[in-house]
């Protein structure tokens, strides 16, 4: 964990020898750039690999009752993409689950399965399930994270990396795969924090890609520098991001 004293961060490692696959399963396009883009950012940077799949197309994401759901959806695509290329990822794909409806049964399980047999990535990035109310006073976390979080959770293991679950993924040539690391993104507890300060920048551009979904993007930046770090001025402003590693 990277600790903080005054005035002074000690460097976080990872400890990783050589580049690593990295595989992002979350809920929505934006999930990645908001939950843990300075991260991504980080490893994109240092030449690591990384591949998103979004298990819905965000087609609930306005409250204006004329949009349209697939004209929302293909653009949320769109911005995705764009948002993605600014972090440095390879490749982004979507599920096409409808958006608010994600339920973590035996069937998103195999997806989740599925993916990663096929994907073998070394670490795998999700959301916590067990994060009811994120930070804050006045926000409830959305059920599509819980729900995404939980079945990549119960999908990795035991299943994953087991050759008695799902047999017929076995016969399509999809075998058993264990990654090294799990990390889980707006955790109820954290156990990782990785100073993003630098890669903030590269965070925020990124968030500018979804323009559907910030609004005002003046107000939507000054919103943002709220979440600096308490030890830091708006003048010298540090930011982070929290996470439980599991690592096996």
């Amino acid at each position: 964990m990277m600790q903080t004293r005054k005035n002074e961060m000690i460097e976080f490692h990872e400890g990783w020898n050589g580049i690593q696959k990295i595989l992002v399963i979350l809920a929505h396009p934006d999930d990645p750039e908001f939950f843990c883009g300075g991260t991504l950012a980080r490893w994109a940077k240092a030449g690591h690999e990384i591949v998103y799949y979004l298990l819905t197309r965000g087609d609930k994401g306005s409250n204006d009752p004329l949009t349209d759901p697939e004209k929302l959806a293909q653009l949320r695509e769109k911005e995705q993409k764009s948002a993605a290329k600014v972090i440095g990822v390879k490749e982004v794909n979507f599920s096409n689950h409808p958006d608010g409806f994600l339920i973590p049964d035996v069937s998103l399980r195999k997806e989740i399965v599925r993916i990663i047999r096929k994907e073998r990535p070394d670490i795998l990035v999700s959301s916590d399930p067990l994060n009811y109310f994120p930070s804050g006073n006045n926000r409830l976390n959305h059920p599509d994270h819980r729900a995404a979080g939980l079945a990549v959770m119960d999908g990795y293991f035991p299943a994953a990396g087991n050759p008695l679950f799902f047999p017929e993924l076995m016969a399509e040539g999809l075998l058993p795969h264990s990654v090294k690391e799990v990390w889980f993104s707006i955790p109820s507890e954290a156990d990782t924090i990785i100073d993003i300060t630098d890669t903030w920048p590269t965070k925020l551009k990124a968030l500018h890609e979804h323009a559907s979904q910030i609004g005002d993007p003046n107000e939507f930046d000054v919103r943002m520098m709220s979440r600096r770090t308490l030890d830091s001025t708006d003048d010298q402003p540090r930011f982070e991001e929290r996470f439980r590693r599991i690592v096996f």
